[in-house]
């Protein structure tokens, strides 16, 4: 799964730390998210999603080709 987290972040001009802050994370989850090393719980996404005002498909990209 690909997401465009980093993108929409910095378009709100936030930081990683205040995201995770907000969000009751790490700031290491919030770089890992960013860089695909991580996919968020189905909470941290609606989470994710509704801070930014956005739908989950908005901010994340699931390809089938991806494996399970």
């Amino acid at each position: 799964m690909n997401n465009r987290l980093e993108e929409i972040r910095k378009k709100f001009g936030i930081k990683q730390e205040e995201l995770a802050a907000a969000l009751e994370v790490s700031r290491q989850t919030i770089g890992s998210l960013e860089n695909g090393r991580y996919n968020p719980s189905i909470l941290l996404a609606f989470k994710i999603a509704r801070f930014f005002g956005m739908s989950i498909e908005e901010i994340f990209i699931y390809e089938e080709d991806d494996q399970v």
